[in-house]
């Protein structure tokens, strides 16, 4: 056959393929090492208590320390999604952590590891995943437990990905008498804890176990390393240490506090491939950084660094190239945050730190930070601080994780690293307050934040195509902000919109006025103790003037509305005023719901109402709650829903 071909064109093929495998050569290899649930203050590279971790820190000791590295999620899939695309994932219906579906990606929107294995890269990923979106098939080349680059082809540039599980919150749910009976390396009378904790021995045991997980952690980073060191890949490979989000202890991981998203982050730049840095950057050695980085910027980075050209359909942008210099990179110091569906507890909270100041702003403020979740509550350390709490033994601090949030907060975190002095109030950061808070609210709308639609209407209309849906409803979901953002006046500058609202034929404009309503409900009822009961149900006609034009409304939404949420939603602000038990109401609103995800964002209107009045329900599940849906959930996320409904309706039965 090969007679067929001169021996010069058989020559210009090898050296055509020599040339090919040389360029493959050239490019640099990624790794990510990632430690589950780990928030930057369990490491002695950035806190004195912290642990020592000698494999982390000999990649410092040849690289950058980012002080300022943030998850924009606070929980795993959300986060990771995040990571994966370089785009903020509630533009795409990704929020929810462990959606009732995924989304479909975008036309143009692919994961860091489909980018890089179409340019060539092999890609591998030890082994979790946990993403929003469908289509995951083929985006590695191999996904498996114990995958690496060892099965890339010779010469290959490789994109590797390993999670470490163990210090994941899962590895603190271990038996109370564990304090007694289970040395731990760390000695935990030496701990000292953040002052939003109680200080007794098993949250400081707690914190100790943590810290041993870091060292074992560390231990099988060190096993990866010395794999690159043994296949002589060091020099030609970034390595990229960091957490997936924050945590592990309670009031951590889920909340857009500092603990929950501030992540550390080290940045080994390899010898051979250091021209692809800024030049201010290339010899730079254990030295840490002050710009901000977060996880949107991460998959731009690569790209950079790999020659791929950037993506419009990403949010970030690359924080390493030859373009990008230590001084711009110092001058980067905003990131922006959100929180959703956090299995089955539901509320909606963004947040965007700017220098030292954060602001936080909670958009259904009635839900205390530790409105119950099953999985939460089995950690000991959790449980004992909730039986303070209710035995009336903690500080005003301390006690702020179980009551009603403000609806902002402004921290100065360099001064107040645990967010426990809101200074939103303070006339003294008004202008700062203000600042934040508008820019905030400017990203939610351009965006725009698909959050402000409930999960089961996301369900319905979104994930098919989530940019296209929020791009048809940008004008409405900038309307629904501008309502929620009534929340920040006084309600009596705001009765008349609120009414406007509440009577408007938009059925999400009457939702976010009922959230509203049972913000100011709690107000109302603390400035105005005569509210009693609600005419038509108690047979009372005792109002305070202002609530005396919106009650009304409300009774017939609660009677009329075709959106059952919106009845729930109407129901919930009778039971917060005080004017209806809302045990039967509820229970009958989630009999008549046909829509499984509706029904639990009822039953989380329950667990607020079950948590802050002491409301208790009698749920018994459904048949079709076990059925097979008719092939539309796979049995992952049918096994994922029917946790969340146990979970809810076991606890609202206590």
């Amino acid at each position: 056959m090969f007679n067929k071909f001169p021996n010069s064109f058989l020559l210009f093929i090898l050296i055509t393929s020599s040339f090919t495998t040389l360029a493959q050569a050239t490019k640099p290899n990624f790794v990510w090492l990632v430690s589950e649930d780990n928030s930057k203050h369990y490491l002695k590279l950035y806190d004195p208590q912290g642990a020592t971790m000698p494999n982390v820190e000999s990649l410092a000791k040849e690289g950058l320390i980012f002080n300022h590295a943030f998850s924009n999620a606070a929980v795993c899939s959300t986060a990771r999604s995040t990571l994966a695309l370089g785009s903020y994932t509630p533009r795409l219906a990704m929020n929810n952590h462990r959606p009732y579906k995924q989304a479909e990606l975008p036309e143009g929107l692919k994961p860091i590891s489909l980018f890089l294995k179409e340019a060539g890269y092999y890609t591998s990923n030890d082994v979790k995943t946990d993403f929003n979106f469908e289509d995951q098939d083929g985006i590695w080349n191999k996904s498996a437990r114990k995958a690496s680059w060892r099965d890339r082809k010779d010469g290959q540039p490789f994109f590797h990905m390993q999670t470490f599980t163990i210090t994941h919150e899962s590895q603190l749910q271990f038996p109370a008498n564990d304090l007694e009976n289970v040395p731990s390396q760390h000695d935990y009378k030496n701990i000292t804890l953040p002052p939003i904790y109680p200080n007794t021995d098993l949250f400081k045991y707690t914190y100790a176990r943590t810290l041993d997980n870091h060292l074992k952690a560390d231990k099988q980073i060190g096993e990866v390393l010395n794999k690159l060191k043994q296949d002589k890949l060091m020099d030609d490979t970034f390595i990229f240490y960091f957490g997936d989000h924050g945590g592990v202890l309670p009031a951590s991981k889920g909340y857009l506090f500092e603990r929950g998203l501030h992540v550390p982050l080290i940045v080994y730049v390899p010898k051979n491939f250091r021209h692809l840095v800024h030049e201010d950057i290339r010899e730079l050695k254990h030295t840490y950084v002050d710009g901000f980085v977060s996880f949107i910027d991460f998959a731009p980075t690569l790209m950079k660094l790999a020659g791929l050209e950037a993506s419009d359909k990403q949010d970030g942008s690359a924080f390493l190239g030859k373009d990008i210099g230590l001084n711009e990179l110092k001058a980067r110091d905003t990131t922006l945050g959100y929180a959703d569906r956090f299995d089955e507890k539901y509320d909606l909270v963004r947040s965007l730190r700017k220098g030292k100041y954060k602001y936080i702003r909670h958009y259904q403020p009635f839900n205390p930070d530790v409105l119950y979740n099953a999985y939460r509550f089995k950690n000991h350390a959790l449980k004992q601080w909730r039986d303070l709490y209710q035995a009336g033994q903690l500080n005003p601090v301390q006690t702020t994780f179980f009551e009603t949030k403000p609806v902002e907060a402004l921290y100065d975190v360099e001064n107040d690293p645990y967010e426990t002095h809101n200074l939103a109030t303070d006339k003294q950061y008004r202008a700062k307050l203000i600042q934040l808070r508008q820019e905030l609210t400017s990203r939610l709308k351009a965006m725009p934040d698909l959050g402000f639609y409930p999960e089961s209407w996301q369900v319905q209309h979104a994930l098919a195509a989530p940019e296209k849906f929020a791009s048809s409803n940008k004008t409405e979901i900038a309307k629904l902000i501008d309502i929620a953002d009534l929340q920040l006046s006084e309600f009596s500058e705001v009765k008349d919109q609120l009414s406007k609202a509440l009577t408007s034929d938009n059925q999400w404009h009457r939702y976010w006025a009922l959230i509203n309503l049972s913000w100011f409900g709690n107000d109302i009822k603390e400035y105005h103790p005569i509210i009693e009961k609600f005419l038509h149900f108690i047979g009372l006609n005792r109002f305070s003037q202002e609530i005396k034009t919106i009650a009304p409304i409300v009774q017939d939404i609660v009677e009329n509305d075709p959106n059952l949420l919106n009845r729930a939603r109407a129901v919930e602000y009778l039971a917060i005023t005080g004017q209806l038990n809302a045990n039967q109401s509820i229970e009958q609103l989630v009999t008549q719901s046909n829509n499984d995800i509706e029904a639990l964002e009822m039953m989380n209107i329950a667990t607020q109402l079950h948590d802050t009045k002491g409301t208790k329900f009698n749920f018994s599940v459904k048949p079709e709650w076990h059925a097979d849906f008719k092939g539309d959930l796979t049995d992952k996320q049918q096994k994922n829903l029917h946790y969340w409904l146990t979970n809810r309706m076991n606890y609202l039965k206590q």
